[in-house]
């Protein structure tokens, strides 16, 4: 948030390193330099005509205009916010920030408060000034009364009356957790009835994916993110896994095929979306056999985008075995169904590692745009060989954050209780059981593929 007047947006800064100084500016998006600073260069000259300087003092000089510029664009910052935290401010002028942004991305300790070491190390140990009054020293859990509620002026920016209870935030995915995993399941025949809610994992599937587990005591999982002190659920502690890319693997794989226009008239012409086309396609192939035994030769390794979870290496690629040379739209659909797969084989890892480390997992709740596929919903279940459970409303993202803010009014005690009140089981998908052994082994194919990659790039990167 700029202070002094100026105008929020990108800022650059250009360094120009000379024979006798070093020079900075800040400049705009327009080009206009906004500020200025230069630092003279140490020079020797042991005999006549050598001259000598020192790659040491300049990047000191360096770091000293730099620091100068910063003292201009960034000391005159009020205050650092992330999104969820900044509406917040803007809806009541409160400056308090919500646990859940804090804790998952800014190093909080729900325990400890801010470490001052970290800041200090990282060369930011401003902000460790005025009791972090720059990043928040006032931290509520989500769900907690924001001061006198909405501002007038928010109350007339958003048409809404001035003073109505607003909530400490979540971060997106979060909150589409907190709109699914306390739907009462009751009459649904599921294992997590009369469970205690640690036996449900939450998975947001959209452009990437993250996997939301929570339990009474904190359990570090190699590779997932967490353990995160009411991050999501007040008292409770989150791991977060995830997939860096889902939906937008499925879109990069679909739309880079050399079918995909025929794809797109015929879906077109049934006035159908491409990827109901493709379910549909799929089942008019797959003969007599499940339709999931139609990649029974065609194995992927979803990390175009690195791995995020549970492997947490971001220098692994993606991988796809069993090509063959004919491209049409039958290719297609397979190879289609194939990513599907792998995605849910990815989030079978997850668990695996969740349960490894001491989560007890019976359920998937899933939300999210994906979440509105069939083939992708029961790919997750007959592959984990767990249930799934879609909530009655598909944005499930706005019923968590409406969740805060019935907390917030007073009208439930607590968010837990608003939960079990506000989410509804729509649907339950079962796992084919049936189908389990076919699964197993096509997992067994998906771990193998990483152990070769692994070993692929030990080969290239030795003598």
């Amino acid at each position: 948030m700029p202070g002094g007047g100026q105008e929020p947006g990108s800022y650059y800064v250009g360094v120009d390193v000379g024979t006798g100084s070093v020079r900075a500016a800040l400049v705009d998006q327009r080009g206009v330099l906004l500020a200025f600073a230069d630092q003279p260069i140490n020079q020797w000259e042991p005999q006549f005509n050598h001259h000598e300087q020192s790659s040491e003092d300049i990047w000191a000089a360096c770091g000293v205009v730099t620091k100068n510029l910063r003292e201009t664009c960034w000391d005159k910052a009020g205050h650092f916010f992330d999104l969820p935290d900044f509406l917040s401010w803007k809806a009541t002028g409160v400056t308090a920030r919500s646990l859940c942004s804090l804790v998952c991305k800014w190093t909080y300790s729900a325990e400890k408060g801010w470490d001052d070491s970290f800041w200090k190390l990282i060369g930011l140990e401003d902000f460790v000034a005025d009791n972090y009054s720059k990043i928040g020293n006032q931290v509520l859990p989500p769900g907690a009364s924001l001061g006198n509620g909405l501002t007038p002026e928010a109350a007339r920016d958003l048409g809404l009356p001035a003073g109505i209870a607003v909530a400490a935030s979540l971060i997106d995915a979060h909150a589409g957790g907190l709109g699914v995993i306390g739907a009462d399941v009751r009459g649904h025949g599921l294992a997590c009835e009369g469970q205690p809610v640690t036996s449900r994992l939450a998975v947001i599937c959209g452009t990437s994916s993250c996997h939301m587990g929570i339990s009474k005591d904190p359990i570090f999982v190699p590779g997932v993110w967490g353990p995160y002190f009411s991050a999501m659920v007040p008292g409770f502690w989150l791991n977060e896994g995830g997939q860096s890319v889902t939906g937008k693997l499925i879109d990069h794989v679909v739309q880079g095929h050399a079918a995909f226009p025929e794809l797109q008239a015929k879906a077109t012409a049934r006035c159908q979306s491409v990827y109901a086309y493709l379910n549909s396609h799929l089942d008019l192939i797959k003969k007599a056999r499940p339709v999931g035994f139609l990649t029974v030769d065609l194995h992927v390794w979803p990390d175009f985008h690195g791995n995020r979870s549970p492997l947490a290496d971001l220098t692994l690629k993606g991988m796809v075995t069993g090509l063959k040379l004919s491209q049409d739209l039958d290719d297609l659909a397979i190879l289609y169904l194939a990513t599907v797969q792998a995605i849910a084989f990815g989030t079978r890892l997850i668990i695996e590692a969740l349960e490894a480390a001491g989560h007890s997992l019976s359920t998937l709740f899933l939300c999210g745009g994906l979440s509105k596929n069939p083939l992708f919903v029961q790919m997750h279940a007959d592959i984990t060989g767990m249930p799934v459970v879609l909530s009655q409303e598909v944005e499930s993202v706005l019923v968590g954050a409406a969740i805060l803010g019935a907390c917030a009014s007073g009208d439930f005690a607590s968010v837990q209780e608003a939960m079990s009140r506000m989410s509804k089981v729509g649907k339950v998908v079962f796992p084919r059981l049936e189908d389990k052994r076919y699964y197993d082994k096509k997992y067994q194919v998906f771990l193998k593929l990483v152990e070769h990659q692994k070993e692929y790039a030990a080969i290239m990167k030795g003598d």
